[in-house]
């Protein structure tokens, strides 16, 4: 186990480059494949729930998709407590904790869709508990935000929030393929499909479990927990109290919100409008994952505030598109258009997260920044079910963009009026005032 930290204050040079730099940046390592975890456990439901009736079981369409989308629903209400937990007993010990519970939905999916007599009522529990990985974005992100002085914040909060988001295409891409190999059948047989086909669908979930206890022993030995950071539930919840709390959590949900909601869709939106092309669903999430660490760097380098107008307006444009292409049943222009959608909402939710230390006090940040993921996770739920409003009430999912397309010229107003404009609150008077 490594030695406590006594003393932290990363805005302090020669402590930051003496010896701040290299815990930081260990913390950070850590918690990056810590969060991707999370990520593949909450999104695991997507992959699975699609197979189930494949190998035996007899579920509704309506079940399916409600198996699906309860870890989003779990995962998103989870992450007002998980944002202050950290405050409450330490980053490193929620790190240890929220990842080792990982392993319980994990191990109970692998043994449940063996049995095709399982009952609903179990897998809507199996799925309930991964919304635990839902919930670890708020507590690992608040973490990270104490590590690093302010002009590193949004590279660092856009690396583990980036490649920990990359954990929603990891499990796209890889389930399809671990299913269907024998050589990684830890336990229980194999179950046989239609058409002949041979399947291993625990491994779906098996496969995460030693990589789930790897990483739960490196943060017990490995992580620390920031002194000078624990403050009570009481004393965090004084964000809502701020009127920029939710001002950021309305960007953040244009951004954020997007991404994980679209990724959610998107293989929907294939399977209904193109089903030959469902083999790239993962593409998305990819993109977005994969951009986000960028939109970090960009906001240090030109203004976290700047980078979020100029991302709000490509999200406008690149819905435009999809409605376009979309009408005209064009794939290539509908695949374009969308995967410009998911790289602006994975800048955006960089740039985002990096404004709110410039906003906020280090204490007040930390909270906010989980506060605001916490509602934007939301997203995993709502946009698929508008989607199907969408098309259930006009008959195409063109109608649910418009809806998109509002949304974010009121984030770019806000955004305007609030950290744009030369008339808007300074950044000090914001710090005090909230």
């Amino acid at each position: 186990m490594m030695a406590r930290i006594n003393y932290w204050n990363p805005e302090d040079e020669k402590f930051w480059k003496a010896e701040g730099k290299k815990h930081a940046n260990r913390n950070l390592w850590i918690s990056v494949p810590s969060l991707m975890l999370a990520f593949i456990v909450w999104q695991i439901w997507s992959v699975v729930a699609v197979r189930l009736n494949d190998i035996g079981f007899h579920f509704t369409e309506e079940q399916l998709f409600t198996l699906a989308a309860i870890p989003g629903l779990v995962g998103a209400t989870l992450r007002f407590v998980y944002t202050f937990a950290v405050g409450s007993i330490g980053g490193k010990n929620w790190t240890v904790i929220s990842t080792a519970i990982l392993a319980i939905p994990a191990i109970g999916i692998g043994f449940a869709v063996q049995n095709p007599d399982t009952p609903f009522s179990i897998m809507l529990l199996l799925a309930a508990l991964c919304g635990l990985g839902g919930g670890n974005f708020s507590s690992s992100s608040a973490n990270i935000s104490f590590f690093f002085p302010k002009k590193e914040k949004g590279t660092a909060l856009g690396i583990n929030g980036g490649l920990g988001n990359m954990g929603v295409s990891v499990v796209q891409f890889v389930t399809p393929l671990i299913i269907t190999s024998g050589t990684f059948a830890l336990v229980g047989g194999k179950q046989v499909l239609a058409n002949g086909q041979e399947v291993w669908l625990q491994n779906a979930a098996f496969i995460w479990v030693i990589p789930i206890v790897i990483m739960t022993i490196l943060a017990f030995f490995k992580m620390d927990n920031v002194p000078g950071t624990k403050q009570s539930v009481a004393d965090q919840f004084v964000i809502v109290k701020r009127k920029h709390t939710w001002i950021m959590t309305a960007l953040y949900v244009a951004t954020f919100g997007s991404f994980i909601g679209y990724s959610a869709a998107f293989p929907l939106l294939l399977r209904s409008q193109f089903p030959e092309h469902i083999s790239l669903a993962f593409l998305g999430a990819l993109v977005a994952a994969a951009a986000r660490p960028v939109g970090g760097w960009m906001a240090d380098k030109l203004g976290g505030a700047r980078v979020t107008a100029y991302v709000l307006v490509v999200m406008g444009i690149g819905a435009a598109g999809v409605i376009y292409f979309l009408n005209g049943k064009q794939f290539a222009g509908f695949l374009l258009a969308f995967l410009v959608l998911f790289l602006a909402s994975g800048i955006g939710s960089g740039s985002t997260f990096q404004m709110i230390p410039n906003i906020f006090i280090p204490k007040e940040a930390a909270p906010v920044i989980g506060f605001s993921a916490a509602f934007a996770a939301y997203g995993s739920f709502f946009i698929p079910k508008l989607f199907g409003w969408s098309v259930n009430a006009t008959g195409t999912p063109v109608t649910a963009f418009y809806f998109f397309i509002g949304f974010y010229v009121i984030s770019f107003g806000l955004n305007w009026f609030f950290y744009q404009r030369k008339a808007s609150v300074s950044k000090s008077v914001v710090k005090q005032a909230g």
